[in-house]
């Protein structure tokens, strides 16, 4: 019986051993038992992307919040499902007749279909707000129009359901970061509003005009000044539709402008309200207010011009290298949509979740409820997401669309400042993510040996600093780098 017992346990010795004799599981060991991860929840997973076999986890299936490292679902699964040269379309389009005398009889709408970078100048490759509007105005002069008896209307029907999540923090959804989606969107749904700053610490500095210009919109300013270099930390509260916004917290005391970025409260709107008047400018006559409309139907309609986003490559290795949470609500949507003819969140969660299932990693025991990772309320395992990071790496079609996205340590991106002067620099892709109390890192290493690593670390609830958690992370990349 005894010698059935040994021999039974002889496998499992075998794994034990081999196991305890992996150099990195025992630095993997050895990392975790730092006492401020003693409270942590810590979940790492790596593996090697030939073998396919783990080479060192912890905890690998704990569900933790992930942060901005979500956002490589989005992505990827939107280059998987819409392919890299996929292009956002904006259509100017008119209802009703124009008369010989040029008028037209009938509204003038801007349709979207979700292009999260129409007006841009955040990214090089797309037309900035003052060219969109200038070639809309001359589409409308081409087609004959030089007076509108209706309305501009900004069209966002292509996408439905409430163009932020319920579980985004308040404090996020009225910044530039927690701006919602729409099928129209408009110079990235973001505004900056200057202040006039004040010389004194603790006075109120005072709130100069937004760009781009916001009709209706107000501001309750509690902001105050704090010591100089002290950065940014004033927050615009409000949200989708919301007018009236208070801005507290605090900007550096000193002598001239300090900007901060909020969210567009009704991006749609905005984009009528700015051809509007750019129309009117140019010498267009505009007889009705400007208008949105997000319910789809009406009467027919004539496209007059069709204006295209960059490629969703380019996109995407902004979305990635830069962290835009747009960009992703956006992918989100635009799944949904493609996949089931429904641009909800739900149908793109769906989408994502299927697209993955296919390719043999379950994400439905994971809480996801966003595509930008803001929600706090994300939940993924670090093998989850590592083997996504194989997957993609070991796809042929996926890799060369997707790999030019993720920031570089040392080099690119959100990873500019990682690893920098070490043998780390330059070996390193991945995405990261970061909150009060989370960070994340999911990507590839190339390590010395030659050996190509996908892996996830995960971390919440840690009782050191951001910045330090951060630099405990580094330490485990660089003994992946030696592997």
């Amino acid at each position: 019986m005894v010698k059935k017992i040994l021999l039974a346990l002889t496998p499992l010795l075998v794994f034990h051993s081999a196991w305890a004799q992996n150099p990195l599981q025992t630095a993997l060991h050895a990392w975790v038992a730092d006492e401020e991860l003693e409270r942590a929840g810590v979940s790492i997973t790596i593996i090697d992307t030939e073998t396919r076999q783990v080479a060192g986890s912890w905890d690998p299936h704990a569900l933790l919040t992930p942060a901005s490292s979500l956002k490589i679902l989005a992505t990827s699964t939107a280059l998987a499902l819409l392919g890299g040269d996929y292009r956002f379309k904006t259509e100017l389009q008119y209802e009703g007749w124009i008369d010989a005398g040029g008028t037209l009889h009938g509204n003038l709408y801007i349709k979207g279909y979700g292009d999260p970078v129409l007006g841009s100048d955040q990214m090089a490759e797309a037309d900035d707000l003052d060219a969109v509007m200038q070639a809309f105005q001359q589409a409308v002069s081409a087609a004959g129009i030089r007076r509108i008896e209706g309305s501009v209307v900004g069209d966002a029907s292509w996408f439905s359901g409430p163009p932020a999540p319920d579980s985004w923090l308040e404090q996020d959804a009225g910044n530039y970061y927690g701006a919602g989606a729409w099928a129209l969107n408009i110079h990235e749904n973001l505004y900056y509003l200057p202040f006039q700053q004040n010389p004194k610490l603790n006075g109120q500095p005072k709130i100069l005009d937004p760009y781009p210009p916001i009709p209706q919109l107000s501001f309750a300013n509690e902001v105050r000044s704090a010591s100089k270099g002290s950065g940014d930390n004033a927050y615009i509260f409000g949200g989708p539709y919301d007018y009236s916004c208070p801005v507290k917290g605090t900007i550096p005391l000193g002598a001239g402008t300090f900007r901060i970025k909020g969210a567009v409260p009704d991006p749609p709107l905005l984009a009528a309200q700015l051809l509007n008047k750019t129309l009117i400018m140019g010498g267009i006559d505009v007889v009705k207010a400007p208008l949105a409309k997000t319910e789809a139907g009406g009467a027919e309609r004539k496209v007059i011009f069709t204006h295209y986003s960059p490629s969703l490559q380019k996109i995407v290795e902004r979305a990635n290298q830069e962290s835009v949470n747009l960009y992703c609500e956006v992918l989100l949507l635009a799944l949904g949509k493609k996949k089931y003819g429904e641009g909800t969140r739900q149908a793109g969660l769906r989408a994502v979740m299927e697209t993955w299932a296919d390719r043999g990693i379950s994400l439905e025991a994971s809480p996801i409820l966003d595509g930008s990772g803001l929600s706090m309320g994300n939940r993924v395992s670090s093998y989850q997401m590592a083997q996504i990071m194989r997957k993609i790496y070991s796809d042929p079609q996926l890799w060369p669309l997707f790999g030019p996205s993720l920031p570089v340590a040392g080099k690119t991106g959100t990873l500019a400042d990682l690893l920098k002067g070490t043998a780390g620099e330059g070996r390193v892709q991945a995405k990261s993510g970061s909150m009060k109390t989370v960070r994340s890192y999911t990507g590839i290493v190339r390590a010395k040996s030659g050996r190509v690593l996908a892996f996830s670390m995960i971390a919440n609830g840690f009782s050191c600093s951001g910045y330090e958690m951060r630099k405990k992370m580094e330490q485990l990349m660089l003994r992946m780098v030696q592997e």
